[in-house]
């Protein structure tokens, strides 16, 4: 299992994220954490897991400001 910190990338981690998910072997799980400035944001990783056919295992609220996603590669 892997964890990726994309805090730094505010708004912009979308492509950050997807690049990451194709360094994962098939069935490894990565822990990504992302900074919540707008709720959006959350919806933002989830679309582009599903749109990529990843697994999203779990989503929830690190803190205050900071989410975090657990995924599986699928393919």
């Amino acid at each position: 299992m892997r964890r990726y910190d994309l805090r730094h990338l505010a708004n912009d981690f979308e492509k950050r994220l997807s690049e990451l998910c194709d360094e994962l072997s098939q069935g490894e799980v990565a822990i990504f954490l992302f900074e919540v400035r707008d709720f959006n944001n959350v919806q933002k990783a989830i679309d582009c897991v599903l749109n990529r056919g990843d697994e999203l295992l779990n989503s929830l609220r690190f803190n205050e400001v900071d989410w975090s996603i657990v995924v599986r590669r699928a393919k």
